[in-house]
């Protein structure tokens, strides 16, 4: 394990301080970047620092994980051994924990501000590529072409059509519209194969905040609800190979997916729906927000915040 205080660990530029932004110490907790083995089960720590990091996205080579924090973004690099380093975003100084890498693995793709941007992965100044308006983007997926973003949408000037699910080009410009409506909707994913989109949403909610896990076609059609029951689900990430899902699960209740709570990861095969509890810690925002698999599938990385001096 790694024990990193990040203040100590980066350049001055990288060392901004966001007030109440995105990242920030938190008081009585530390954040441990974990990863669970499907093989063997195991579920190891390996990094710990005091400061809130969030949303682990495996590079496309399996040699490095990206994170972001104190309002930037972060590679820690796995060969030969870990160390971590920021990835220069520009004059974009609040990258929040939406962000994905291109399939080539040449681009990162951030969201600051309710605006899309891309960055080439060894760092540079980002490229704006949503369009200015009133409307709200918040970046979750990229095509296996790499020719789209699946985007989660906020229009606050209408109520009929808040929430959405938007396509975005890779290269920007307008967005493609695929669901819009009155109930909240959230973390758009592809499947591999890409016929479909993974996502999070209220649509059948009885009460405001109860999200459950469904998916669509990519062309917004024939939307199904794949996981059933009384708990809060969220942020569904399809593996590798298409055959499993991974999120999270909040107890009964929960609105919306705040963050240090008792949450649960949870896998469910997609042929037959069974289901399987991976892991149980203090976490939720920012602890599986974005697809965490490593590229073969055999690892799943995610964020627990637990209290200093407890062991979860």
């Amino acid at each position: 394990m790694v024990n990193l205080d990040l203040g100590g660990r980066m350049s001055v530029a990288a060392q901004r301080e966001i007030p109440g932004g995105p990242f920030r110490s938190i008081v009585g907790r530390v954040s441990q970047l974990r990863i669970i083995d499907r093989a063997t089960g195991v579920d190891r720590i390996l990094l710990e620092t005091p400061d809130l990091i969030e949303a682990p996205n495996w590079m496309p080579d399996g040699k490095a994980i990206l994170l972001n924090g104190r309002g930037g973004m972060f590679r820690l690099g796995l060969e030969p051994a870990a160390a971590l380093e920021p990835i220069d975003i520009g004059s974009v100084e609040d990258a929040n924990n939406d962000h994905v890498i291109s399939p080539d693995g040449r681009t990162l793709y951030i969201s600051a501000g309710g605006a899309v941007y891309a960055v080439p992965i060894e760092g540079g100044e980002p490229r704006q590529l949503t369009p200015e308006g009133h409307t709200r983007f918040f970046l979750h997926g990229v095509s296996p072409d790499g020719l789209w973003l699946a985007c989660t949408t906020i229009d606050m000037r209408s109520e009929a059509e808040r929430w959405g699910i938007q396509l975005l080009p890779a290269r920007g410009g307008e967005a493609q519209p695929l669901l819009l409506g009155a109930k909240p909707v959230d973390g758009p994913e592809w499947s591999p194969d890409g016929r479909w989109i993974w996502f999070s949403g209220e649509l059948e909610a009885d009460v405001p905040g109860h999200a459950q896990i469904f998916r669509m076609r990519s062309d917004g059609s024939d939307i199904q609800r794949m996981v059933h029951g009384s708990a809060v689900d969220w942020f569904p990430h399809p593996s590798p190979d298409g055959q499993e899902i991974a999120f999270i699960r909040y107890p009964v209740g929960t609105t919306g997916h705040p963050p240090h709570r008792q949450v649960e990861i949870w896998h469910m095969v997609i042929a037959d729906g069974a289901m399987t509890r991976l892991a149980a810690f203090c976490g939720g925002q920012g602890s599986l927000n974005v697809n965490s698999w490593s590229p073969d599938g055999q690892l799943l990385a995610y964020i627990a915040y637990p209290a200093v001096g407890v062991v979860e």
